[in-house]
C-alpha cells in the first residue's frame, strides 16, 4: 500500500527556517508560500514526499477545493492539526471540489484522495456533499433529459430514499385543483407527457413538528415565451430550474441528518415554450388565492408559478417558509453572480441567516422589500401587474410580487440566486451550483434542531 502524503500548511517564515535543505528545489519552484499556491517535495529518491501549501490567514471551506483536483492522483492527509469546524469545512470543499459532470462525458483520469482525520464530521460531511451534488447535476442536465418529468422523477427518488411521501398534480389537474398559473404558463406543452406543466408535492416528518416549507422553481427551460429571449438569453435556461434543484438538496440535507420537522416541498414544474395557446401579453390570469395578474412580460412566468405553489404553502401557516428561484436578472446586476440575494420579512430570521451564510462560507446578501415600490405593480386592469412599471428595482418589485402570495405573520425567505457558477474557483467548478444551500441547513438546524 502507497504512503500516505502529508499536507503541510507554510508561510515564507516557515519555509526560510525548516526547508533549508530543499531552498533551490523552493526557489526554482517559484513557492513563497503565498495563500493560493502550493509545490511538490520530491523524497531522495524522487518520490512525492509532502506538499506545501501556502498558509492562508483563515481556513475556510475553499481552502483545498483547488488541489482536490490538481494534485496527482495519490492519497494525501492533512500534517497540521485543527479543530473540528475547520477540519470539517477543509475535508468538505476537498469533496466538493472533485464535483465532475460525467453523466455525457466519462472521465477516466483518478483524482486525489485525502483521509479524513477524525475529528471531521463525516455525516454532515457526506449529506452537504451528497446534497450539492444532486443540485448541481440536475443543474447541469440540459432540458432534453431535465423535463417536468425528469425533476418529478428525481423528486421521488429523493422521497423514496428516506421514506417521505411525494405526491404530482399534472396537467389540467392543475386547473381542476386550483393551480391555474402554473398551468398557464407551462400549457404550451401540455400536449407532453414528459413536459406537461405538474406540481410536486413531497411530505417528510412527524406532523406534529414545526412546520418548515420549501418552495423552488421549477422552470427546466425558459424560452420567454411569446416575449421571447435573446439567443444568448436563452443559452444557460436549463438552469432555470435551479431553485427546484436547490430546494431538493436543502430537502436530503435535513432528511438525512434527520433535522426534527415537518418538511414539505413544492415545486412547480414547467416549461415556458411557445404555441398556439402560450399566455401573451396582456392576458390576466386569476391565481389561486383569487388575485387578478395582469401578464406584463410572458418572461416574467417565475414568480407566476411560485406564487400558486406559495398561495398552498401559506395555506398551512409554517413556522419557516422558503423560497428559492433562479428569478431576476436585476439581483446579478446588484450582487453579482457568485451572492444569493435574500429578501425576508422578519429582521431575526433575516439576521440569522445572514450569520449562517459567514459561519458556512456560502454568503448571501440582502435586499429590502421597500414598501413604497409595491405601487410600481399596480394595473390597471387587474389587482397586480407581474412586472414593475420602471425597469429599476426588478429584484425587489419581483420580491414584493411574491409577498402577496404569503401571510404576513408568516416568516419568509426568497432567495434569488444565479444558480451557476460563470467561473471555476476553488471547490466551485462552472456549472450549476447551490448558493445559500448549507446556509439555509445551518440556520433551519439551529432554530429547529434543539
Amino acid at each position: 500500500m502507497p504512503p500516505t502524503i502529508p499536507l503541510h500548511f507554510v508561510t515564507e517564515e516557515q519555509l526560510k527556517r525548516d526547508y533549508v535543505h530543499q531552498s533551490v528545489w523552493l526557489e526554482m519552484s517559484g513557492f513563497k508560500g503565498k495563500p493560493g499556491t502550493h509545490c511538490l517535495l520530491p523524497s531522495k529518491d524522487g518520490e512525492l514526499e509532502c506538499v506545501l501549501i501556502g498558509k492562508p490567514e483563515t481556513f475556510d471551506t475553499w481552502t483545498l477545493g483547488r488541489l482536490a483536483q490538481t494534485l496527482p492522483a495519490q492519497k494525501y492527509t492533512l500534517a497540521d492539526e485543527f479543530d473540528s469546524e475547520t477540519v470539517t469545512k477543509l475535508c468538505l470543499g476537498w469533496t466538493l471540489g472533485q464535483y465532475r459532470f460525467t453523466r455525457y462525458k466519462q472521465l477516466a483520469d483518478a483524482l486525489p484522495e485525502l483521509a479524513f482525520p477524525d475529528s471531521a464530521d463525516d455525516h454532515y460531511i457526506t449529506a452537504a456533499a451528497e446534497a450539492t451534488y444532486l443540485v448541481r447535476d440536475l443543474i447541469n442536465t440540459p432540458a432534453l433529459d431535465m423535463n417536468p418529468q425528469s425533476l418529478a422523477e428525481a423528486a421521488q427518488q429523493v422521497s423514496d430514499r428516506f421514506g417521505a411521501e411525494c405526491s404530482v398534480i399534472v396537467n389540467e389537474a392543475l386547473v381542476e385543483q386550483n393551480y391555474p398559473m402554473i398551468y398557464a404558463v407551462g400549457q404550451a406543452n401540455s400536449h407532453s407527457d414528459t413536459q406537461a406543466p405538474r406540481l410536486i408535492d413531497l411530505r417528510w416528518g412527524d406532523p406534529e413538528l414545526p412546520k418548515v416549507t420549501l418552495v423552488g422553481k421549477g422552470v427546466c427551460f425558459d424560452t420567454g415565451g411569446l416575449n421571447m429571449k435573446s439567443s444568448s438569453g436563452m443559452k444557460l435556461m436549463k438552469k432555470d430550474m435551479g431553485g427546484a434543484a436547490q430546494v431538493l438538496g436543502l430537502a436530503k440535507m435535513i432528511m438525512q441528518l434527520k433535522v426534527p420537522v415537518a418538511l414539505r416541498v413544492l415545486i412547480p414544474a414547467v416549461e415556458n415554450s411557445i404555441a398556439g395557446n402560450s399566455t401573451r401579453p396582456s392576458d390576466v390570469l386569476t391565481a389561486r388565492q383569487g388575485t387578478t395578474v395582469e401578464i406584463g412580460n410572458t418572461d416574467a412566468e417565475g414568480r407566476l408559478v411560485l406564487a400558486d405553489a406559495l398561495t398552498e404553502a401559506s395555506g398551512e401557516s409554517p413556522d419557516l417558509l422558503v423560497d428559492c428561484a433562479t428569478l431576476t436578472g436585476a439581483a446579478r446586476v446588484a450582487v453579482g453572480a457568485e451572492i444569493a440575494a435574500l429578501f425576508c420579512n422578519d429582521d431575526e430570521t433575516a439576521q440569522a441567516l445572514l450569520a449562517a451564510g459567514k459561519q458556512q462560507d456560502d454568503p448571501l446578501w440582502q435586499l429590502p422589500l421597500h414598501e413604497p415600490y409595491r405601487t410600481m405593480l399596480d394595473s390597471k386592469v387587474a389587482d397586480l401587474n407581474n412586472i414593475s412599471s420602471t425597469p429599476y428595482g426588478g429584484s425587489i418589485t419581483a420580491a414584493l410580487f411574491l409577498r402577496e402570495f404569503t401571510k404576513r405573520q408568516t416568516p419568509w425567505i426568497h432567495i434569488d440566486f444565479m444558480a451557476y457558477n460563470m467561473r471555476s474557483l476553488p471547490g466551485r467548478p462552472e456549472g450549476g451550483e447551490a448558493m445559500g444551500m448549507r446556509a439555509l441547513f445551518s440556520m433551519i438546524q439551529q432554530r429547529f434542531g434543539q
